[in-house]
């Protein structure tokens, strides 16, 4: 091998290895650019600093209150391809969760003429493509107290669109959050905590997408109620 031909193969190495070096650099920069919470808003609010038990019910993650009897948080992801499958319509009873003692948890009779729903946090609508994945989420677990007109009628609108918006980007991860005062209203011989409302946080990191919702749970009489006026900037989301 020549002199000329040495320096040529050594410019030629360095120069493959200056590309490679910046395509690094523009994938770093890209991350860089994704929403404020990025990868960790599950971790926010779904770890043991503030969950006392965070139980895997293998399509999503509870954060549990022993004292509270209920969630703080659940987080799942809702993939697109999933979510209008198969819709079974046949739907499974609730039942009382099995990981926790009976001195942590809910039973079906605390709701009992209380006033309340059995609000599903991570809901069966976006879980029904299974079998097994639909009556996950019949845990009480994952159910808090709702008041009916929300339940029934507003929140199910923003589930709805967290489906929709799943179908459009592909999939979305979704964590649902619940605020509880100090001493929070308590229903049922268990003395289940009532909240008193919740956040739903939608978010796509791939697709740089993020959106906030928050209910008050609480009696709304208006015949009006449209998702925007939900709409809250990600920053006020909190315990």
């Amino acid at each position: 091998m020549t002199k000329d031909t040495t320096i040529i193969t050594k410019i030629t190495l360095l120069a493959t290895t200056l590309i490679f070096v910046g395509c690094g650099s523009t994938q770093s920069t890209t991350t860089g650019n994704s929403p404020k919470y990025n990868n960790n808003i599950k971790n926010k609010f779904i770890n043991h600093s503030v969950c006392d038990k965070i139980i895997d019910k293998q399509f999503f993650d509870v954060c549990y209150s022993y004292n509270l009897k209920a969630a703080k948080a659940v987080a799942y992801r809702l993939d697109g391809d999933l979510v209008n499958e198969k819709n079974i319509k046949d739907r499974p009873n609730f039942y009382a969760e099995p990981t926790l003692k009976d001195n942590q948890r809910a039973t079906t009779s605390d709701y009992t003429n209380s006033g309340y729903d059995r609000g599903h946090m991570a809901p069966d609508a976006a879980f029904d493509w299974s079998q097994e994945s639909l009556e996950a989420t019949y845990s009480l677990a994952n159910i808090i107290p709702q008041i009916p007109k929300v339940n029934r009628d507003m929140w199910v609108d923003v589930e709805k669109y967290a489906r929709d918006k799943a179908v459009d980007l592909g999939y979305i991860n979704v964590v649902n959050v619940v605020k509880y005062t100090t001493k929070p209203t308590r229903i049922g011989d268990d003395a289940i905590a009532v909240s008193y409302g919740f956040y739903k946080v939608l978010y796509n990191n791939n697709e740089n997408y993020e959106q906030c919702y928050y209910y008050a749970n609480k009696d709304n009489n208006s015949s009006n109620d449209k998702l925007y006026l939900h709409e809250v900037n990600c920053d006020s989301v909190s315990y």
